[in-house]
């Protein structure tokens, strides 16, 4: 199947795919989204309510993926309200902070719970965002970006190892790092949950019993 058969201007409507990211405040989902939808990094935090982009992701093989890109809150707040983000969603982002380690802690405690709940049968890429942060920065950088939000100051930053480990551990499909900041890893990211999302589902076979 080609994804680049656009002779029919219903094409894009009918085979655009869904992606829904979740994950604790602070930890890069609404940059992330932004910077690839084609807008400018913003340099204010503001936390999200609920936002959604549009984005086409151009791959190789002349494949191009559209897909409608849904952000969410993380604060507890928001937790009734989440939810309703979650129908017809084709894939899902668990994402965290690289330098926030109760955020990575929670893609187990509470991301994956959640996310296994409404979204059972969806496949799910884990994300370790603010790449920069954890790779270029200095402790003092990193240190006031941490008070910012009123993280500790002084974590040790989550490795790559630990992310492919978590990944594994709640069955995702892939593992990224990015950066929002610098755009490193983002194309690649968007690419492999295109992939995902347009995989075509396995039918499952129903039983009658007359």
């Amino acid at each position: 199947m080609s994804y680049l058969d656009t002779t029919n201007p219903d094409f894009f409507k009918r085979q655009r795919k869904k992606l829904v990211i979740v994950g604790d405040g602070a930890c890069g989902k609404t940059s992330l989204l932004m910077v690839q939808s084609g807008q400018e990094f913003p340099t204010e935090y503001v936390p999200t309510i609920f936002e959604n982009f549009i984005t086409q992701i151009h791959a190789a093989k002349n494949k191009v993926y559209e897909m409608s890109l849904w952000d969410t809150a993380g604060q507890e707040e928001y937790d009734r309200l989440r939810p309703l983000s979650y129908p017809d969603t084709d894939v899902v982002l668990l994402c965290f902070s690289l330098i926030h380690r109760e955020g990575f802690e929670n893609i187990r405690d509470k991301w994956y719970p959640e996310t296994n709940h409404f979204l059972h049968d969806v496949p799910r890429i884990l994300v370790g965002n603010q790449k920069d942060l954890r790779d270029n920065a200095t402790d003092e950088e990193r240190a006031a970006f941490a008070r910012r939000f009123g993280w500790p100051e002084m974590q040790r930053p989550i490795t790559y190892e630990e992310g492919v480990k978590l990944a594994h551990e709640i069955g995702a499909a892939k593992y990224f790092e990015t950066s929002a900041k610098t755009k490193e890893g983002i194309y690649e990211l968007f690419v492999g949950a295109g992939k995902v999302a347009y995989k075509p589902k396995r039918r499952v076979r129903q039983c009658y019993f007359l």
